[in-house]
C-alpha cells in the first residue's frame, strides 16, 4: 500500500508534537527538581535497603540493595500473576461450561456466581478472602490436614518441599528444552508417527530426570507455635490469588460461553450425526473452534489480572507497588524514579504477554479463503 505525501507529513507532525511534549515534560521535571536541590538518577538502587520482606522466592536481607529488592518483589508479582492466570483459566472454563448446561440448577448456580462476583469490587473481594476467610482459619496447632501432607492454618498453607541433588540444574535445563521442542515436533509430525511419539516421550523422560534428582522430601512439622520445614505460602498470597483469579474467572467464563455459542450450529449437528455424545462434541468439535475465537478477549483479561496484582498492597503482599512504590519510595525519596521503574516493569510484562498471545493467536487463527 502506497502512502501519500500528505499522510507522511501528518504523521511526521504528530511525531514532532509528541517529541516536543515529552521534551517539555522532561524539562519541567528537571527544573522543578533543581529548585528543590534534587537530582534525577537511579544510583540509589545500589544503596542498602534496610528492611526485610515477609515472603520472598530468593534470599533477601536488610543488607541487600534496593535493586535486589526490586528483583525480589518483581518475582513475587510474577508468581501472583502466573498463579492467578492459571486458576482463572481453569475456573473460567468450568463456569462457562456450567452456564451452558441443560440442568437448570447447574446453569443458574453458575449464573448466580458470575453475577455476584463481577458486580462487586475486586479490592473488596481480596480483603474479604484475607479477613473473613483466611484469618478465620484455625491456629497452627489445629491446622487443617490436607492430602499430600499439606496443612492449612491461619499462618498460611504449608506444603512439602523437595530437596534436589547436584544434578537438578542440568535436569531442569533438559526439561525446559524438551517443553520447547515437544510442540514443534508435534506440528512437524502430522504424518509421521515417530515424531509425534518423540514429542510425547521427550517431556516424560525429562520429568523422570528431574524426579531422579530429588534426594528427599521435607514435610512440615509442628514445632512450638508454628510449623517448620517445607514451603510456606503466606495468607497474603492466597488472598491475592483467590481474589484475582475468581474475579477474572467470571469474565473468562462469559467469554467462553459467548465463543462456544458463536460456533456454527451445523458443527454441533454434524458431531451429533457422527454419534458423538454431548461431552465428546463439546471437547472434540466445539471447544477447539471456540478457543480460537476467544484468545484476543482472554488476553485482555490476563493483562488486567497482571496489573491488578498491585491491589496486593491492600493486604501487605510484598509485590512491586507495596514494596517499591511504597517502602522504597518513602525511604529513598526517589518518587519519579521509583514510579518510572514500577510502570516500566508492568508495561514490559504486559507487552511480552500480549506479544506471546498475539503470536499464538496467529498460529491457531482460522484462515479463510
Amino acid at each position: 500500500m502506497r502512502i501519500s505525501p500528505r499522510d507522511l507529513v501528518s504523521q511526521a507532525l504528530v511525531l514532532l508534537a509528541l517529541a516536543l511534549g515529552f521534551w517539555w515534560l522532561t524539562r519541567m521535571a528537571a527544573l522543578n527538581l533543581a529548585d528543590r536541590n534534587l537530582n534525577f538518577g537511579f544510583e540509589f538502587l545500589g544503596a542498602r535497603a534496610g528492611f526485610d520482606m515477609p515472603f520472598k522466592l530468593v534470599p533477601f536481607t536488610p543488607n541487600s540493595s534496593y535493586g535486589w529488592a526490586l528483583f525480589v518483589c518483581f518475582l513475587n508479582t510474577l508468581l501472583a500473576a502466573g498463579l492467578g492466570i492459571v486458576v482463572a483459566t481453569i475456573l473460567g472454563l468450568g463456569l462457562g461450561i456450567m452456564r451452558l448446561a441443560d440442568n437448570w440448577l447447574v446453569r443458574n448456580t453458575a449464573l448466580a456466581i458470575v453475577e455476584v462476583i463481577r458486580n462487586t469490587p475486586q479490592l473488596l473481594q481480596i480483603i474479604f478472602w484475607y479477613v473473613a476467610v483466611l484469618q478465620a482459619l484455625p491456629p497452627p496447632r489445629a491446622g487443617l490436614q490436607l492430602p499430600g501432607g499439606a496443612i492449612l492454618s491461619v499462618r498460611g498453607l504449608n506444603l512439602p518441599s523437595l530437596n534436589f541433588g547436584p544434578h537438578a540444574l542440568p535436569a531442569a535445563l533438559v526439561l525446559a528444552v524438551a517443553l520447547v521442542l515437544a510442540p514443534w515436533l508435534w506440528r512437524r509430525g502430522r504424518r509421521r508417527v515417530t515424531l509425534r511419539a518423540a514429542a510425547c516421550a521427550l517431556p516424560v523422560a525429562s520429568l523422570a530426570l528431574v524426579a531422579m534428582s530429588v534426594t528427599s522430601i521435607e514435610f512440615p512439622a509442628l514445632r512450638g507455635f508454628n510449623y517448620t520445614g517445607g514451603f510456606v505460602v503466606p495468607p497474603e498470597l492466597l488472598a491475592v490469588v483467590a481474589g484475582l483469579s475468581l474475579y477474572t474467572s467470571v469474565f473468562i467464563a462469559e467469554i467462553f460461553r459467548g465463543s462456544i455459542e458463536g460456533v456454527a450450529k451445523g458443527q454441533k449437528e454434524a458431531a451429533s450425526s457422527l454419534g458423538l455424545t454431548k461431552m465428546q462434541s463439546l471437547f472434540l468439535v466445539v471447544l477447539p473452534q471456540a478457543l480460537r475465537l476467544m484468545i484476543p478477549q482472554v488476553t485482555s483479561q490476563y493483562l488486567n489480572l497482571t496489573k491488578s496484582t498491585s491491589l496486593g498492597a491492600a493486604v501487605a503482599y510484598p509485590e512491586l507497588v507495596q514494596i517499591f512504590a511504597g517502602t522504597v519510595l518513602n525511604q529513598s525519596g526517589r518518587a519519579i524514579e521509583s514510579m518510572l521503574l514500577v510502570m516500566g516493569i508492568f508495561l514490559g510484562i504486559n507487552l511480552l504477554t500480549s506479544a506471546f498471545m498475539n503470536w499464538y493467536n496467529r498460529r491457531v487463527a482460522i484462515v479463510e479463503r
